[in-house]
């Protein structure tokens, strides 16, 4: 079962890394994780600016700091995941790569916001519900 683990560094996303390991056994023997970031490009003047090593370092730089928290976690309870990072929007990104590698499942940490907010600021949640064909299991 590949099994795609979105990140974002936040204290969600280390709730969906510890659903994960508890529930680990209920996914398959050995799953194939994808510990995913996806990181909002820089704007076209900023990245005009500088050179693509630099940005490609940024990056990295940023991606490996947002796993940081969710690779720790795995490690430390032995479970292998592979680690990801893209450079797009964040909700059709997930979507997409999840499609690509034939993935049968997202997990992802919701940040719970109402409605209202969620309808304003939109919803990395939302946006790979609605752009996805792979099954989600969203922690709160």
């Amino acid at each position: 079962m590949k099994i795609v683990l979105a990140a974002d560094g936040s204290k969600y996303t280390r709730r969906a890394v510890k659903y994960l390991i508890t529930h680990l056994a209920d996914f398959s023997a050995n799953p194939d994780i994808h510990l995913l970031y996806v990181q909002q490009p820089v704007p076209g003047r900023a990245a005009a600016a500088v050179s693509r090593n630099v940005l490609r370092r940024y990056y990295l730089e940023e991606s490996r700091e947002a796993l940081a928290s969710a690779a720790q976690m795995l490690k430390a309870k032995g479970i292998r995941f592979k680690e990801v990072h893209l450079v797009g929007e964040p909700g059709t990104s997930i979507a997409a790569y999840a499609g690509r590698k034939k993935c049968s499942l997202i997990i992802m940490g919701s940040h719970g916001q109402g409605a209202i907010s969620s309808f304003v600021l939109g919803s990395v949640v939302r946006k790979v519900l609605a752009s996805c064909s792979v099954p989600v299991l969203i922690i709160r």
